[in-house]
């Protein structure tokens, strides 16, 4: 099986809707933080791109997890994208609306399909501001395609947990990078979310997710540029690399910018900054006082 490019373009996507291939499906992924006051399945309904359904990353999820988003178990996923008509052929394609960066939660149904096998996907590079932005037709049709058999295969070693972010305080096995902004990373700019303050975990170092993006262009910066945003944070790709952030989010970017460089292994700490700051110990934060 040929490989899929992590990346596609918006003229790309644009041709293979335009002739309707089967093997497609087009999942619009967006969410956005409850201070942003947005409603992505609302504004999906009025407007997507032709033949795209939605995903929520709110709904196949954990729901036994008291934390956001985590992932669902391999079962729960089979069943979430089968209804979507995704079988084990299909190439996804998954954008969001986000049009300040261009990318904000696309690339972490990216990372969840790839966690559970499936190589097939691609983020839309640009979004779907770009989408329209390079006048690519839009609607708001309805799409049901009928039930597809999925079968996931789990891959354990593209995810942490608690218990391994802990130990490696001490054993330093693995590069920690944080992707939540600066401020917050610093402990200078608040949380978003009640009862959570800003920090990060002892040793991790701070690329925020947007340095993965061009500024101008709204599209993820090439690999030379994301080579050098990594050594320049003091990143080496060659070893071990785990990615946090907020709520496990935005630190899929920085998975996807270890994947366009070649290292495919970079592995998500899914509960994130909540999760850290909610059972760690005082001495085991930095930046945030108590």
């Amino acid at each position: 099986m040929h490989k899929i490019s992590a990346l596609i373009s918006v003229r790309q996507l644009a041709s293979a809707v335009a002739q309707g291939s089967k093997n497609l499906r087009v999942l619009d992924a967006s969410w956005y933080l409850p201070a942003m006051n947005r409603n992505p399945k609302e504004e999906f309904d009025a407007k997507h791109v032709p033949g795209a359904q939605f995903f929520d990353i709110d709904d196949c999820c954990d729901k036994s997890s008291s934390f956001d988003h985590m992932l669902p178990s391999p079962r729960e996923f089979e069943n979430y994208v089968g209804r979507l008509g995704i079988n084990n052929k299909t190439h996804v394609v998954v954008y969001d609306t986000n049009a300040t960066f261009g990318i904000f939660s696309a690339q972490r149904v990216w990372w969840t399909f790839r966690v559970f096998g499936h190589d097939l996907v691609s983020v839309l590079d640009g979004g779907f501001s770009r989408w329209c932005g390079d006048g690519q037709p839009v609607t708001s049709e309805k799409y049901n395609y009928p039930f597809e058999n999925f079968e996931a295969k789990f891959r354990p070693n593209l995810i942490k947990f608690f218990p391994e972010i802990e130990q490696n305080l001490k054993e330093k096995t693995f590069q920690l990078v944080d992707a939540r902004a600066t401020g917050r990373f610093n402990g200078t700019a608040p949380e978003p979310r009640l009862g959570i303050k800003p920090g990060h975990i002892p040793g991790s170092i701070n690329i925020p997710f947007s340095e993965i993006m061009d500024p101008e262009t709204k599209t993820v910066k090439t690999k030379d540029e994301l080579q050098k945003l990594f050594i320049n944070a003091g990143v080496d790709l060659q070893k071990p690399l785990v990615a946090s952030c907020g709520s496990g989010v935005t630190a899929c970017c920085i998975a996807l910018a270890g994947f366009i460089c070649g290292k495919e292994d970079v592995q998500i700490y899914d509960g994130a900054w909540v999760e850290w700051y909610s059972k760690s110990k005082p001495d085991q934060r930095r930046c945030c006082p108590e």
